[in-house]
């Protein structure tokens, strides 16, 4: 007897969309009102990974996509699925990565009333996605398909949402329904005129500062922009998500600025009578953080500036990021050195060198820092968490290369370092991938471990254990002289790594981290160590830079 053929539905065309728009692996969680998706994922070629929480695969999904620069995809079921997923998008969105985050639904007869698991996911996200769609009819899939990827892979990009609810996904579609192609578009070319102009501004300014934000690495204008400051003899300072942007070692390169502290950097920026911002986004660092004096901006991006009352430029370079560069390299004109940020860069260097050979144990991050960039290569991948390590890590571990270490700095959201190292592990295999983490964001997502273990994952967890919000410690004893409510205890965060599949250190003097380090990168597992860190450096560090203040 001859098997009758499947009629393909909505579930099966989404996927054949999803295949179009060359989407390799979907991160999420199965559940009953996304079987039919699932069971059309199970005869296709794209990878569905299973995860253990919700947040996880939305975390998975938003570095897969700051890493490729393609929409990384996340799955929940609807309800307390969807719902879960909502951190991760949201960060994506504010960090600029693309996402497409797609959930069931209950059946569209039941969307009217009060039904079981039912919420209006689609106004759930809308504040927090470039586009939010519901399927109401399969003829309409493809489109909205194409239409979340188009959004979510724009100039700037961010997180999309499709809502398929049960009923929709089974529908029959016909064989004339087939999937939009994937069309990519570049940006246009700036106005000779805006490129004239910001050539004048920058030949005959004092003290001009490049402030180079993640539509840098976006764009991948990294090299360009390194010879634009070279020629020009420009210093850069790069915000968290632009960290790379300028090989930190490189002459004119003065690092990272966004710290909630007055820095170097800041003090260079109120020096400036030119701020030229390239790629900036005020999400990363506001600029009534940097912009305190009557100094002139020019803005370089692929979009027009956002509006600001503090940030309003005299001239706006609107076109494809490389190109602006290169034009107006080539028709501006500078001779002179920039010796006072020249004088600051070298007072930087020697702050972050006077750590290098401290052995005082818990160890300072400083310290932990230092040994981390001695065992990572220049390609290597740090994923960051968010807390005092991230302050940390954004002052003292230095890039050489974009895409090197990534933070989330739009909306800052703790536990992302183990999920996204995981994506990180899949996306570049060759590469070492470090999670930077503390116990606090550690815990939050520390059960992805088990998706690690499953996939084979090699990564390493490097967490900085001072059993406390750090950074909220850190606040208040700035603003009340002591802090409350912040303390805890944790596992052994050893036998929870074997407990997991995983390898376990723990750190117990100084001198034992780089050499753990470096075994553990050997090692074909991912690998936990728990390193004790000292966070009276917190208070030392807001004393010192008080003091630059007055001295710079």
């Amino acid at each position: 007897m001859t098997e009758k053929k499947k009629q393909r539905n909505t579930a099966d065309l989404l996927v054949e969309c999803l295949e179009e728009e060359g989407v390799h692996y979907i991160f999420g969680i199965p559940g009953e009102e996304n079987l039919a998706v699932m069971n059309a994922l199970e005869h296709s070629k794209i990878e569905f990974i299973t995860v253990r929480h919700e947040q996880g695969a939305a975390f998975m999904a938003d570095i897969y996509g700051r890493l490729t620069g393609e929409a990384g995809v996340c799955m929940a079921t609807l309800g307390p699925g969807a719902t879960n997923l909502i951190t991760g998008v949201a960060d994506a969105d504010s960090d600029g990565a693309p996402l497409v985050a797609i959930s069931g639904q209950v059946s569209t007869d039941k969307m009217h009333i009060t039904a079981h698991q039912y919420l209006d996911l689609r106004a759930m996200f809308e504040p927090i996605t470039r586009r939010a769609y519901t399927v109401v009819r399969p003829d309409t899939i493809a489109e909205i398909t194409r239409l979340a990827f188009k959004y979510a892979e724009r100039e700037k990009p961010g997180a999309t949402f499709i809502d398929l609810p049960v009923n929709i996904g089974l529908m029959p579609v016909s064989d004339e329904e087939r999937p939009l192609h994937h069309k990519c578009i570049r940006p246009e070319t700036a106005l000779e005129s805006s490129i004239d102009a910001a050539a004048e501004l920058i030949s005959y300014a004092r003290t001009p500062v490049i402030l180079a934000g993640s539509g840098v690495i976006r764009s991948k204008s990294a090299q360009k922009l390194t010879a634009f400051a070279e020629k020009l003899k420009l210093p850069v300072i790069n915000t968290m998500m632009a960290k790379g942007a300028v090989p930190f070692d490189n002459p004119y390169s003065l690092w990272t600025v966004g710290i909630p502290m007055a820095d170097y950097q800041t003090k260079v920026l109120e020096n400036a009578s030119l701020v030229i911002c390239v790629g900036y986004d005020i999400i990363e660092y506001a600029p009534n953080k940097w912009h305190r004096s009557n100094a002139d901006i020019i803005h370089i991006d692929t979009l027009p500036a956002d509006i600001n009352k503090t940030y309003q430029p005299e001239v706006e370079v609107v076109g494809d990021i490389t190109d602006s560069l290169d034009r107006i390299m080539h028709k501006a004109a500078r001779l002179l050195e920039p010796n006072y940020a020249l004088t600051v860069r070298k007072k930087m260097v020697a702050e972050h060198e006077q750590y290098r050979h401290d052995a005082s144990f818990p160890m300072k991050p400083q310290k932990v820092l230092i040994d981390a960039r001695e065992v990572m290569g220049p390609d290597d991948i740090v994923i960051t968490d968010v807390g005092a390590n991230k302050v940390w890590a954004a002052r003292h571990y230095n890039c050489y290369k974009p895409n090197t270490c990534i933070i989330s700095n739009g909306f800052a959201t703790m536990g992302l370092a183990v999920p996204g190292a995981i994506a990180a592990n899949l996306v570049h295999p060759d590469r070492k991938v470090l999670a930077i983490t503390g116990d606090a964001g550690f815990m939050m997502n520390c059960q992805e471990f088990e998706t690690a273990h499953r996939l084979g994952s090699r990564f390493v967890t490097l967490i900085f254990n001072d059993r406390s919000y750090g950074l909220i410690k850190w606040k208040q004893e700035m603003h009340y002289g002591h802090p409350c409510y912040v303390d805890f205890t944790n596992p052994d965060f050893v036998k929870l790594a074997e407990s997991m599949g995983a390898v376990g250190y723990r750190i117990t003097k100084a001198e034992d981290l780089l050499p753990t380090l470096k075994k553990a990168f050997t090692l074909d597992k991912p690998v936990i160590i728990d390193c004790p860190v000292d966070y009276g450096e917190n208070m030392k560090l807001t004393a010192h830079l008080e003091e630059l203040e007055e001295t710079l």
